[in-house]
């Protein structure tokens, strides 16, 4: 391995650059001039994979939340940390062929899988440097995270020989850069792509820095790249046995339930045990639904759903490199899937999971082979299993079950009914009142997601079922003896629903739900009681379907709702009402938020005139949702009697006469 100049890594600020920029923590990459490498006679690694990627994402406005980062070359200093020199000159040399030479030589690069004209060299050699700066970028603690819309792609690029498509090895001449020029040395390369990253495992196959996972086709070595480098005994060699780790599907058609399976169980335990500082994602979406190269079923979901089980590593430090991918639809969609969570948003809903044999056995086999090399791998855990799918029931089913039972039998709360089969199966005994809910003139409505459990974790490293349930317990405990003890009647609405069996309509989001359900409630239930004082509460999750029932019943919810209370967790910026029917005025003069110590609306990014909006801020130190609202619930019970005693009752009881 050579050295780099470092005197030149880091140039002088531009005068074009702003002195104190905007506090961007997510940046990309991006330039229309790696559209100069292309085929005149077509061919699937097209310039329209970038530029759709690109265009998708500046129609979600999401480039707007993001820093553009400046694109440049790899320098050769740079290339030959990984590459040799002969390799250089080769790709160098290209800019320079004659038509009639580009002619001579077609045969030999479709060989390697590659066509060439003048425009390839500077494509290379921008598509090499923008993965570059990316990962700088993100090394050197300027950005949190950061998307390389970069081609031609690398990955199958060895040391010695551009190949597949690829010219240099953009993911593993960054790693040996960054390792080069900042104190991050652990790094991770992830590789999701549908091929075997050949290139990049042969850079660290006996480097013990670099942790290479891959995910791909394999099929006893037929599928290109082919042979059996990676194969799942492919290990690695020398001081790097064990720091290669090869999931090789045996066949095509393997989508979000194997590839979230083989996360679960050999990505993240490997991932947490090796401790990277630093995580880059060979993010090729060729394995993506209709990508007819791939042949495989990730959706744009699936793929988020990884990039978000990553983002829990290395302090969250995370770069995603386009790889491959050659639907564009499917591309498109997946990588702004991708661009979300890089963004802060939770991935989509996955519908229940279960991975096939074919997946189920291949993980077993990895585990059993890299157990060897990692304490964290249970080859017995592991172990396919068969008949226990109909007699199992999911941890957080069990929470919301047992939470349900003790509302039940402890306050005697009745189920409400659903109004459609579908809502019916998902939320069947998740919607709870006390008997008088149709006589009481003062009414708590409280709005949540408990036994989410992912929602504690993405708050929290670990998550201790035995005292979530014990949190959920202790906390209806006091919820409903103050409810209680003030003479109010309850609605309790779980939104966290059951897996569904009946296949919906159309898809909805968790949100469209949640704002069906609520507006069923309010017309159905709400509405038609006697309550004249009506206090709305949400928590996590639950907060939005609430501001989205403002918005559509304004006129109502603000003639009787006296109190509105947010307690928002990490995830989530505060909602408020759109502005109808003067409801951000109501909003704020009965609005309270409870947020955590270390919420973003707490930062410098967020305005004044937008903290303004939420009437009062309460900030408790405390990040776990579930405990946020325990200490909460005293500043919650003075809050609603401050506000209900401007809106006194006639006959001063909640009941009726």
């Amino acid at each position: 391995m050579g050295t780099i100049d470092n005197s030149i890594a880091r140039r002088p600020r531009a005068t074009s650059v702003p002195l104190n920029p905007p506090n961007f923590t997510v940046g990309y990459i991006y330039s229309s001039e790696m559209m100069s490498h292309f085929s005149p006679h077509g061919h699937p690694e097209q310039p329209a994979r970038i530029q759709q990627i690109w265009h998708t994402i500046v129609r979600d406005q999401l480039n707007k939340r993001m820093k553009w980062i400046p694109i440049r070359e790899v320098r050769r200093d740079e290339a030959l940390l990984v590459h040799s020199e002969d390799h250089w000159d080769k790709v160098m040399a290209i800019q320079y062929l004659t038509d009639q030479a580009r002619a001579d030589s077609e045969e030999y690069y479709e060989q390697m899988s590659l066509y060439v004209m003048p425009g390839t060299t500077r494509a290379a050699l921008l598509s090499c440097g923008g993965v570059i700066e990316a990962c700088l970028a993100v090394a050197r603690n300027e950005l949190k995270k950061t998307f390389a819309i970069v081609r031609p792609p690398g990955h199958h690029a060895e040391p010695d020989e551009h190949m597949g498509f690829c010219f240099f090895n953009n993911v593993s001449v960054a790693a040996r850069v960054v390792q080069q020029l900042t104190p991050l040395k652990r790094i991770m390369i992830l590789d999701w792509d549908v091929h075997h990253g050949n290139g990049t495992q042969r850079a660290f196959n006996d480097d013990p820095s670099v942790l290479y996972i891959s995910l791909h086709r394999y099929e006893q070595g037929t599928f290109y790249p082919c042979g059996p480098f990676g194969s799942m005994v492919s290990c690695g060699e020398g001081a790097g046995l064990g720091y290669s780790v090869n999931i090789p599907w045996p066949d095509k058609g393997m989508g979000d339930a194997e590839y979230i399976y083989a996360f679960q169980k050999v990505v993240m335990p490997v991932a947490m045990e090796f401790a990277p500082e630093l995580v880059i994602i060979s993010a090729g979406f060729d394995a993506a639904a209709g990508d007819e190269l791939g042949e495989c079923l990730v959706s744009p979901a699936g793929y988020a759903h990884m990039t978000h089980m990553l983002s829990g590593l290395a302090g969250g430090r995370l770069v995603v490199a386009l790889e491959g991918g050659y639907n564009l639809n499917s591309i498109s969609n997946s990588a702004l899937a991708v661009t979300r969570v890089l963004l802060g948003q939770a991935p989509d809903e996955l519908p229940p999971l279960t991975a096939n044999e074919a997946a189920t056995e291949t993980v077993w086999l990895v585990a059993r082979e890299q157990s060897k090399y990692w304490k964290s791998l249970d080859p017995k855990a592991c172990e396919p299993q068969e008949g226990l799918e109909s007699i199992s029931f999911s941890i957080p089913e069990i929470l919301k079950a047992h939470r349900q039972h003790y509302l039940y039998t402890n306050h005697n709360m009745m189920q409400v009914p659903m109004m459609t089969p579908e809502l019916e199966e998902r939320f069947s005994s998740q919607i709870m009142c006390t008997p008088d809910i149709f006589e009481n003139k003062t009414l708590v409505v409280f709005v949540h997601e408990f036994g989410n459990l992912r929602m504690e974790l993405e708050s929290s490293a670990t998550c201790d079922v035995q005292l979530e349930r014990s949190y959920l317990i202790d906390f209806s405990k006091e919820l409903v003896a103050w409810v209680r003890d003030e003479g109010y009647s309850l609605l309790d609405a779980n939104l966290y629903p059951k897996p569904a069996t009946i296949v919906p309509s159309r898809h909805k989001s968790m949100e469209d739900v949640g704002k069906e359900v609520l507006t069923y409630l309010w017309d159905n239930y709400i509405q038609l009681s006697s309550a004249q004082r009506i206090v709305l509460i949400g928590h996590g999750p639950g907060c939005k379907p609430l501001i989205d029932l403002v918005n559509r019943r304004a006129v109502s919810v603000t003639k009787y709702v006296k109190a509105f209370i947010q307690v928002v967790g990490l995830q989530k910026m505060p909602s408020f009402p759109l502005d109808v029917e003067d409801a951000r005025t109501w909003y704020q003069k009965c609005s309270l938020v409870i947020v955590p110590s270390t919420h973003p609306i707490m930062g410098p990014i967020v305005k004044p005139k937008d903290i303004r909006r939420h009437g009062t801020i309460l900030v408790i130190d405390e990040t776990r949702q579930i405990k946020l609202i325990n200490r909460g619930l005293r500043a919650i019970k003075d809050f609603v009697k401050e506000q209900l005693s401007s809106s006194p009752l006639s006959n001063r009881t909640n009941r009726l006469p």
